[in-house]
């Protein structure tokens, strides 16, 4: 594969298993395998969509005012930025969630969600860790005990994290912490959560 198809690949691989798209697709199907009820899946659901286009938008509007070069908020300040906008988001959508009454498996997720963001805020003066590849790990163990949708998920993880390192968003360090990260908070959930 020539530089210029790798590229492509990586940035479709990259843009497919975004956290954005990727979380709300797995929260869907995680909630449909374990054969939650309707209202749940739709409260997963719109939730999910509703955080990833928050995210998005924030991103957008970085890039737009000229504050960040990217959405993909590499550089320190923009990644800075953005854990501490996302991590506090996830926090506060979890306590209204619990405070409204919802399910445990609802609120559990995103508080798991705005840790996997603190750890990466956290290790930032040391190393830029991929949530890209922790999120996808995360959202592959969100299907248990579906063993084709984890593997499938997992497959796409490891794309995920291919695509990181060919696009040189990260080092192979950083997207294995990633990875690793994303498999402790989702194996987590599945203890929690039950």
């Amino acid at each position: 594969m020539d530089l210029i198809s790798r590229t492509l690949a990586a940035r479709a691989l990259s843009l497919i298993g975004h956290p954005a798209l990727l979380v709300p697709a797995a929260v869907v199907q995680g909630a449909s395998i374990r054969q939650a009820p309707v209202q749940v899946v739709l409260v997963a659901t719109a939730v999910s969509l509703l955080l990833a286009l928050v995210v998005v938008v924030y991103s957008l509007v970085r890039v737009r005012a000229g504050r960040w070069s990217h959405v993909d908020a590499s550089l320190p300040q923009e990644r800075t930025q953005l854990n501490l906008f996302a991590a506090p988001l996830l926090f506060v959508a979890a306590a209204v969630l619990w405070w409204l009454g919802q399910p445990q498996a609802i609120v559990l997720g995103l508080a798991l969600g705005g840790a996997l963001v603190v750890c990466a805020h956290l290790l930032r003066h040391r190393l830029k860790l991929s949530l890209h590849a922790g999120f996808a790990a995360f959202s592959a163990l969100l299907l248990w005990p579906s063993y084709l949708g984890m593997l499938s998920l997992l497959l796409l993880a490891v794309g995920v994290a291919w695509s990181r390192l060919v696009l040189s968003r990260h080092t192979p360090q950083e997207v294995a912490l990633g990875l690793l990260a994303g498999a402790a908070a989702g194996l987590a959930f599945n203890v929690l959560a039950g």
